[in-house]
């Protein structure tokens, strides 16, 4: 089978790649045929080899929660593990997508569940449990990132160099919609993934924050400056979506951005299918494929550089 033509904006990817990160971690193998199973959900305590729900002392008493998952790699006074946050998409039966955070998946197939990974909320308004579609109330969502991901970088004996924000379809758009919100929440990233759509790029109609397409892009322009250079991989499932066309108009420079093509029917076959109910999916890079291959590339690059 041909492939898709992968498009790479950044040099980034005719690199060599490093086996070892920054504080000595073993990376992600690119070749690997393996087919990933995501962890269940369990109760207790955060543990190696455990995905746990929790919730913060501010929200003792609701219903909003996170998810958290440490690596069997992982120990509290061992090497310091890159950690991957993560926003999920909207409750879209269509998709499969059902908006809550027990139902994450893409941080977890984008480090090989080699990473520490958090499936962070968005917040309801009243602040009692977490919303599944759009951002519920965008203050504090934002202020949950803002007080729960430094803690738990440093509760968990994360990398601080290594601290990735991802989404899918409305967690693509929250990548800096809600992430790149203000310079404060801008602040805690390293370096970003966003995987079908992007902020900016086209009108929400039916939001009272995505239209009319004008004032939206605005905002979207002012977020994109807070990237700073930082390294960026947009990955999409359909080609010619206009994410580099929206970039590049309004950055100075865009090579810190990488454009990633990926082709879900050619990983999954016929849709539906066991792993998902149609090609806009975040189970892509569970399974193996050329796509998945380019992305761990990319996130083996850009754990060893970041700095």
């Amino acid at each position: 089978m041909e492939f898709p033509r992968f498009l790479a904006v950044s040099s980034l990817l005719l690199c060599s790649f490093p086996l070892l990160g920054k504080e000595g971690n073993v990376l992600l193998d690119t070749k690997s045929m393996d087919t990933l199973a995501l962890p269940e959900l369990s109760d207790g305590a955060p543990a190696a080899g455990k995905l746990v729900s929790a919730t913060p002392t501010e929200y003792e008493g609701t219903q909003v929660y996170h998810l958290l998952y440490l690596p069997v790699s992982w120990n509290s006074e061992g090497e310091r593990l890159p950690i991957i946050f993560e926003y999920t998409g909207n409750y879209f039966p269509r998709s499969g997508s059902t908006g809550e955070v027990k139902d994450a998946a893409l941080g977890y197939g984008l480090s090989g569940g080699e990473f520490i990974w958090v499936s962070l909320p968005y917040i309801k308004h009243g602040g009692q449990q977490n919303e599944v579609t759009w951002w519920g109330d965008v203050g504090l969502t934002v202020n949950y990132a803002k007080v729960n991901v430094p803690r738990i970088v440093s509760e968990f004996h994360a990398d601080p160099n290594a601290v990735i924000l991802c989404g899918f379809s409305r967690g693509a758009i929250g990548v800096n919609f809600i992430g790149l919100h203000d310079d404060e929440i801008a602040s805690l990233w390293t370096a970003f993934i966003s995987h079908d759509h992007f902020d900016g790029v086209k009108a929400w109609t039916k939001t009272d924050w995505g239209s009319p397409l004008a004032s939206y892009q605005a905002g979207a322009i002012e977020r994109l400056k807070r990237i700073g250079g930082r390294p960026y991989l947009v990955s999409q499932n359909r080609r010619n979506y206009g994410a580099d066309i929206f970039i590049g108009a309004h950055l100075a420079s865009i090579d810190n951005f990488t454009f990633l093509y990926v082709d879900t029917g050619s990983v999954f076959g016929i849709f539906p299918n066991d792993w998902a109910k149609s090609p806009h999916t975040d189970r892509w890079p569970l399974l193996p494929s050329i796509h998945r291959e380019r992305a761990w590339e990319w996130m083996n690059r850009t754990v060893g550089d970041v700095k």
